[in-house]
């Protein structure tokens, strides 16, 4: 039995070693070379003194190369820290130092980079870099140990000795935004991943037969459905090259061709391939698991996408890094009178309970902040004790067990009569204007139920008279005439008067998004606060 992740590809490797594990464009590798390169990568960072307990960081575009060094680092014992290859080095500086990376795989030309501009404060940390573009750097931009990908691969591929780690050791640690403004490190063991990784191999039944959609970037915590549940399950993965995000139609392509039986992304992805994937015009055969998260699905577009591929099954997931997966829903219709699409209920070995602000279990039907207990939790948040004393609480549920940890997700939900929980919104999403407390998210529902609407955001910006004042960015369908004032007497039919956008901003294209596929509220945020604006205090009060 796996009780740590790189047992999962060990086991596979010695059932399917023939079978290929991962594709990337014209390009595959089968289960048995990518356990004999992940020893061979496991071997180098042994060699250069790197172990249990130690970091090393993946800086590397999709890839095979990059799967096979997620595995290699753990069979070392070090826990992988994924960073994004576009991030400035500014960042990636940052993370090197305040992560204490013993390690690095990346490229000649990041290290290069790097070492330009911040080699001093690098150098004190990494011990080895592995470049994974077989590049060459000179000497004296690298006191670490340098070894090419081609070097790596001549290293011996047999297995290494036991690493005495156990499964509540590190296996990675995921930096996510932090709202001091500097991104904060999410510590994750090997049995929570793996407890993830287990819930989401049974509840979505995945076989052997399976080819598995990898639209993740492995620095989001997404990627935890393409790395390690393919490989679990037997099953092939098949990396979506990231250009194809931006060109739906040959995305549509792409997914018929590889023969994708699961898919999983944003849910903004899926929008745009029911708006410009054309996929009325493929049958996608072979696709039968379709699942979405992170955002909230436009039910519009949604029921779209089932009609247009009736035959999969559609899932809506939610959880977050520090906790992933917590619930799924299985979305057989979509009513007339659902106004929202249930986060559904917990994943087995998941307990999932409602506070209210006197910490107080409410009951059904009662809105509150969801929380969690559960083996796939975060150790914490790294180096920051206060935070993550914040949202990991002692609780006591059973009075003869005594406290013990919870997670207080920060979410807002209410159950329905069938115990599916509601997502009505986060409590920093919810905002004051007028001395009134307002969901951000239901003027958003609102806003994606006019037809003409395709994408749309709702901002708060700061205002010194009324807290916050309302403004919105929509994306309307080609050859649209809607104005602003017309959008503004649409809300007022449905929203209180205080709930309308003072603003709506119109674009042409679809919003900015964020690496991981989201809308970029703060880049929006951030622009309409740069712009001078004149308050429309009369759409404030409903005229």
């Amino acid at each position: 039995m796996a009780y740590l992740l790189q047992q999962i590809l060990e086991i596979s490797a010695n059932h399917y070693p023939d079978k290929e594990a991962v594709i990337y464009k014209n390009q595959s590798i089968t289960y048995q070379n990518l356990d004999k390169v992940s020893n061979q990568l496991a071997r180098v960072l042994n060699d250069a003194g790197i172990g249990k307990g130690d970091r090393v960081g993946v800086c590397l575009n999709k890839s095979i190369a990059a799967v096979a060094t997620i595995y290699g680092i753990l069979k070392s014992g070090a826990a992988y820290v994924p960073i994004d290859p576009l991030a400035p080095v500014k960042r990636l500086k940052f993370l090197i130092t305040d992560c204490e990376l013993k390690a690095l795989v990346t490229t000649s030309t990041k290290l290069t980079n790097l070492y330009k501009d911040a080699a001093d404060d690098v150098s004190q940390h990494l011990k080895c870099v592995i470049l994974e573009d077989g590049g060459k750097i000179a000497s004296e931009f690298s006191p670490a140990k340098v070894v090419t990908w081609e070097e790596m691969l001549r290293s011996p591929d047999t297995p290494l000795s036991p690493t005495g780690l156990i499964d509540q050791d590190l296996a990675t640690i995921i930096y996510t935004s932090g709202s001091t403004g500097q991104p904060k490190g999410v510590m994750i063991s090997h049995r929570a991943l793996l407890t993830s990784v287990n819930c989401l191999y049974q509840g979505f039944d995945i076989q052997p037969t399976d080819r598995i959609a990898g639209l993740f970037s492995i620095y989001f915590i997404g990627s935890v459905f393409d790395i390690f549940l393919p490989i679990k399950a037997g099953a092939t993965l098949v990396l979506v090259p990231p250009e194809l995000a931006v060109l739906p139609v040959e995305l549509s392509k792409f997914t018929v061709n590889q023969q994708i039986t699961i898919w999983s992304s944003v849910s903004s992805l899926l929008t745009q391939l029911v708006l410009r994937g054309n996929i009325d015009q493929y049958q996608f055969p072979d696709l039968r698991i379709i699942i979405f998260g992170g955002e909230p699905f436009p039910q519009k577009y949604l029921h779209q996408l089932m009609q247009s591929i009736p035959q999969a099954k559609y899932y809506q997931l939610y959880g977050s890094t520090e906790a992933f997966p917590r619930t799924c829903y299985l979305i057989e219709n979509i009513s007339p009178d659902m106004t929202k699409i249930p986060i559904g209920k917990a994943f087995p070995n998941i307990d999932l309970f409602v506070m209210n602000d006197n910490n107080q279990i409410v009951q059904p039907g009662e809105s509150g902040e969801l929380c969690m207990r559960g083996s796939s939790l975060m150790k914490g948040y790294w180096k920051n004790p206060e935070k993550t004393k914040e949202v990991l609480i002692p609780y006591v549920i059973n009075p003869h067990l005594g406290a013990e940890i919870v997670f207080r997700t920060g979410d807002i939900v209410q159950q329905d009569t069938n115990g599916n929980y509601i997502y009505i919104g986060r409590r920093d999403h919810q905002i004051k204007s007028r001395g009134y407390r307002i969901e951000l998210g239901e003027i958003e529902t609102t806003l994606y139920s006019h037809p003409d609407i395709e994408e749309a955001v709702v901002i708060a910006i700061p205002d010194e008279q009324i807290n916050n004042r309302i403004e919105a960015v929509v994306v309307t369908k080609q050859g649209s005439n809607l104005q602003e004032h017309d959008l503004q007497y649409f809300c007022a039919e449905r929203l209180p008067k205080y709930m309308i956008p003072e603003k709506i901003e119109f674009r042409l294209n679809s919003l900015p998004k964020t690496i991981t596929g989201k809308i970029d509220r703060n880049l929006l945020r951030t622009e309409a606060i740069e712009k001078p604006t004149k308050v429309l205090n009369t759409v404030g009060q409903g005229k």
